[in-house]
C-alpha cells in the first residue's frame, strides 16, 4: 500500500462518522453466533468454496514439513462448514484436525460430510471467547493453530480472550497461522453510512461482524498479549478487476504467523502480566 492509496482509503472513512447506536452495537455483538447460525442456515454449505491454497501460503500446512511430521495436530478456530478440514485432511494423511465453530449448525454441517471420520477428525461447538478449548483439546497438545477469516468475526474487546484460550492448547513451540481482512480493504471502503460500529469493526446486512485488522493490532494480540514470537505480519495486497461491475481494486489482508515459546511458562508470564 503506497502512501497515496492509504490517505484516499483515509479519507473514504473519515467521511462516515455515524455510529451504530449502543443498544444494536450490543445485540450485534451478543448475538454473533446466533446471526452466523442463520446465516449457515439460509447458505447450508454452498457459500465458501475449498480453502485449497492454505498450502502455498502456509508451508507448515504441506507434507513433509517439520510441522507435519510424527502425527501432527491442527485446530481450526472457525471451521465453518469444513473448507479448510477437507483439502488438509486430504493432503496430509497422517495429520489429526480439532474444528470448532460456534456456530451449531456449521457444525452440523461438518459432521454430516462424508468426509468426516472421528479417527482423523473432532468438530465441536465452541465460542472461543468463553468457552474453554481445554475442555475438549489436552492442554499443550496442538501443533499449529489456523485462524484463516474468523477473529473478523468478533468485537475487538473480545480478541484478546480468544488469543489467551488458543494458547492454552497449543504445545511449546507450536505456531498459529493467521490471515484475515485488512484495513483499507475494497468491502471496508464499500460500507455505506449507519453500519459502523466502532474504527474498523462494521455490522453486514445479514448482521454478522466484520472486523478489519492492522499488522500493529495484530502485534498487540499475539506478541505483546500472548507473549509469541512474532515470525511474520504483513499485509497481502490482491488487485481485483472486474470489468464488467466496474470495479478495480485492491482486496487487502492480514497475514502472519506466530510461534509459540518452547518454555510454555513463559506464554503464562505474559498473558497474567499484559492487558490490551
Amino acid at each position: 500500500m503506497d502512501d497515496a492509496f492509504i490517505a484516499e482509503a483515509q479519507h473514504i472513512l473519515s467521511a462516515d462518522n455515524s455510529i451504530v447506536s449502543e443498544f444494536w452495537q450490543k445485540k450485534y455483538k451478543d448475538e454473533a453466533g446466533r446471526n452466523w447460525d442463520k446465516f449457515y442456515h439460509r447458505n447450508s454449505t454452498n457459500f465458501f468454496k475449498d480453502r485449497n491454497w492454505t498450502d502455498r501460503e502456509f508451508e507448515e500446512l504441506r507434507p513433509g514439513h517439520a510441522f507435519s511430521e510424527q502425527n501432527p495436530v491442527l485446530l481450526e478456530i472457525g471451521c465453518g462448514v469444513g473448507n479448510f478440514v477437507w483439502p488438509i485432511l486430504k493432503r496430509n494423511p497422517d495429520i489429526f484436525v480439532y474444528a470448532c465453530d460456534f456456530s451449531t449448525r456449521a457444525v452440523g454441517f461438518v459432521k454430516a460430510n462424508e468426509n468426516y471420520t472421528e479417527d482423523r477428525c473432532c468438530a465441536f461447538v465452541c465460542d472461543i471467547t468463553k468457552d474453554r478449548l481445554t475442555d475438549t483439546i489436552p492442554p499443550h497438545s496442538v501443533d499449529i493453530v489456523s485462524a484463516i477469516f474468523v477473529l473478523s468475526a468478533l468485537p475487538p474487546e473480545k480478541q484478546a480472550d480468544a488469543v489467551s484460550n488458543i494458547l492454552k492448547i497449543l504445545k511449546p513451540g507450536g505456531r498459529i497461522l493467521f490471515r484475515d481482512y485488512g484495513i483499507y480493504d475494497l468491502a471496508q471502503l464499500r460500507f455505506k453510512s449507519g453500519h459502523k460500529l466502532e474504527n474498523n469493526l462494521y455490522v453486514r446486512q445479514d448482521g454478522t461482524l466484520s472486523y478489519y485488522f492492522s499488522t500493529e493490532r495484530l502485534r498487540e494480540l499475539f506478541a505483546q498479549h500472548g507473549g509469541l514470537l512474532e515470525l511474520e505480519n504483513d499485509y497481502v495486497v490482491k488487485r481485483l478487476v472486474n470489468v464488467k461491475r466496474e470495479i478495480d481494486s485492491d482486496r487487502i489482508f492480514t497475514q502472519a504467523k506466530f510461534q509459540a515459546p518452547i518454555d510454555s511458562t513463559a506464554i503464562e508470564s505474559a498473558m497474567t502480566s499484559t492487558t490490551i
